[in-house]
């Protein structure tokens, strides 16, 4: 047990941090103390996307407790740091106080503003700047490759629509897919597995053009339409059970039947 450690019946923010340090210590969590960033990186993922479930619940109780578990990732990666004297928690808090007042000339400025647009025009001036960005293209490169592909997708084409780089209407956007679902299924055709690759990647980003378009969030109608495949799915493995129908050893036709009739 580690020494001289007070129990509370509230903790707070540092009490996080210096439960973290416990852990990491002499007479801490042997499992804890053998962590590092890259063993931990994906429950970083993992504990944001409970987040985003806790919200898209409407659970407060569940966001309040999913939330303590990033902070507690934002702890844990802060204490790694510390111990190698790089970085504190404390130097985290004042960057991003520094970061929020500096992108927010409006509030704490003498900058003025019309609307939520005239806001996000500054951040990303603000952004490209304090980052060294001369040009969209950086923009572009400093969006990072481990964001989801639709997610990254939709921020690259934005940022690309900001130079003026993007279809002039969405009946052009129609048009490109169609040319990309042509050149698709020409690479089928061919056999070229690399071909067929690169064309798909095509189609797939052209379709999260097209998501703009019509003002839609790629990430979003992607996992409405998972949701609606399960749930029609297991409508059609249920009909299917109390029909004595074996679905592996019956041909699609049939098993098309069954899905249009849970469809209506």
């Amino acid at each position: 047990m580690v020494d001289n450690f007070e129990f509370k019946e509230r903790y707070d923010f540092y009490d996080l941090v210096r439960i973290m340090k416990a852990l990491r210590g002499e007479g801490g969590c042997p499992w804890d103390a053998e962590q590092t960033h890259e063993s931990i990186k994906k429950d970083f993922i993992e504990e944001t996307y409970e987040v985003i479930e806790a919200i898209n619940k409407k659970d407060p109780e569940l966001l309040c407790e999913e939330l303590g578990d990033v902070l507690l990732q934002v702890a844990f990666h802060a204490e790694i740091e510390e111990e190698k004297n790089v970085f504190t928690i404390d130097e985290v808090t004042d960057g991003i106080c520094k970061k929020l007042i500096e992108r927010h000339p409006h509030v704490f400025g003498e900058i003025k503003v019309d609307g939520v647009a005239d806001v996000l025009d500054n951040w990303d001036t603000i952004k490209r700047k304090t980052k060294n960005q001369k040009t969209q293209a950086e923009a572009m490169q400093f969006v990072p490759r481990e964001l989801p592909a639709l997610m990254r997708a939709t921020k690259i084409q934005s940022k690309a629509k900001k130079a003026g780089f993007d279809w002039d209407n969405i009946e052009d956007v129609f048009a490109k897919l169609d040319e990309e679902i042509a050149e698709l299924k020409e690479a089928y055709a061919s056999g070229d597995k690399k071909n067929v690759e690169e064309e798909l990647g095509d189609v797939l980003f052209t379709a999260v053009n097209l998501s703009r378009f019509l003002d839609c969030d790629a990430e979003e109608v992607l996992t409405a339409s998972n949701d609606k495949f399960i749930s029609r799915y297991t409508k059609v493995e249920n009909l299917a059970k109390e029909r004595n129908i074996d679905m592996k050893n019956t041909p699609l036709e049939e098993l098309d039947k069954l899905w249009e009739e849970i469809k209506d």
